[in-house]
């Protein structure tokens, strides 16, 4: 059983490729990177559990939990307190045109909550992994702070932790910086996850990588996990996503990994014409804990997870609706988009 737990929104986008109310449309469905990992998980058989704070005698919230039993995600540990639902709007970019997302979170049920809220124990229960990102302590001090308990009570029972660095700028306003919040979680990370901009923003932790060239400088890479291990002595694994973007249509997608034994590189697939790019990094994060539960190798995991993020680009909204089997197919080759009969 493995356990996500963070904020989930109402997202709200225009159709297809529209800028805001372009048409006087919005589209809803659900959003948010730790809930995006347990329903990738369920997609892929592992038994998920997503934890999270919702506002009580909400309509909304309770299609969100009939919305993640449907994707084989188990609501149970999912507790009710006041306050509100977040929601956040995207706008899908197009070519030279960059995505947009606009928070509307502030007040929200989880970011109102404190350690003490959650019943851990109850969420543990059966548990083997732990999963949580950037995302949850950016919302709110208590945010932060439930988070650090999470990880705290995951460690004493024995569970695998792993941390998605996530840094988002827009939401670190709440009194302490991202660094000063995340090298403290970071410490009960056996699994890090992360790119370039999150090593440095979120740990402080940078190389000299020119992210705009449009090319990868690996041995740079090898250098950022180096030391991002070496400042975390009881991370075991820290992977490093690469996306080289050309466009908001034409990004090239990979992934790095070093294990202490073995700096691993991924194969790099040319995506064009991407559909929508939010998620695939929690499909990344989604597919790396499948590979490293169920595959015999470090680098079949890698690679499984860097497919799996792949195939994301092409499914609108922040949900990964993938099989195994879709992923391998991906893994051996079978790129090509022909028509299955």
């Amino acid at each position: 059983m493995v356990v996500t737990f963070g904020e989930i929104m109402l997202r709200l986008a225009p159709p297809e490729f529209d800028r805001f109310l372009q048409r006087p449309v919005l589209e809803a469905t659900w959003g948010g990177g730790e809930a995006n990992v347990a329903v990738a998980l369920g997609g892929f058989g592992v038994p998920a559990r997503y934890v999270t704070v919702l506002p009580p005698n909400n309509p909304l919230a309770d299609a969100f939990i009939g919305e993640l039993r449907r994707f084989n995600v188990d609501p149970s540990a999912i507790v009710r307190k006041p306050g509100r639902l977040g929601i956040y709007f995207v706008e899908k970019g197009a070519n030279q045109r960059p995505s947009k997302v606009v928070y509307d979170r502030d007040y929200s049920a989880i970011a109102l909550a404190k350690p003490g809220d959650i019943d851990w124990n109850k969420a543990f229960d059966g548990a083997t992994w732990f999963h949580i990102t950037g995302i949850t302590p950016a919302i709110s001090q208590g945010a932060a702070e439930l988070a650090l308990e999470g990880m705290r009570v995951a460690k004493e029972k024995g569970l695998t932790v792993s941390c998605d660095l996530n840094y988002r700028a827009k939401l670190w306003r709440w009194g302490k910086t991202a660094q000063e919040v995340m090298t403290e979680l970071f410490r009960y990370a056996d699994v890090g996850i992360a790119n370039e901009e999150d090593c440095q923003k979120s740990l402080g932790i940078q190389v000299d990588v020119d992210v705009e060239s449009g090319k990868l400088e690996i041995e740079q890479y090898k250098l950022l996990t180096e030391k991002v291990l070496n400042a975390f002595p009881n991370l075991k694994i820290m992977a490093i996503t690469l996306r080289e973007s050309y466009s908001a249509s034409h990004n090239g997608w990979s992934a790095c990994l070093n294990n202490r034994q073995e700096f691993l590189v991924s194969q790099r697939y040319d995506i064009t014409h991407i559909v929508d790019r939010v998620g695939s990094g929690d499909c990344f994060a989604a597919g790396l804990i499948y590979g490293l539960l169920n595959l015999p190798t470090h680098r079949d995991a890698l690679e499984f997870a860097v497919a799996a993020s792949c195939l994301k680009h092409s499914i609108s909204g922040d949900f990964a609706r993938l099989t195994v089997d879709e992923v391998m197919a991906l893994v051996k080759g079978g790129g090509s988009g022909r028509v299955q009969r």
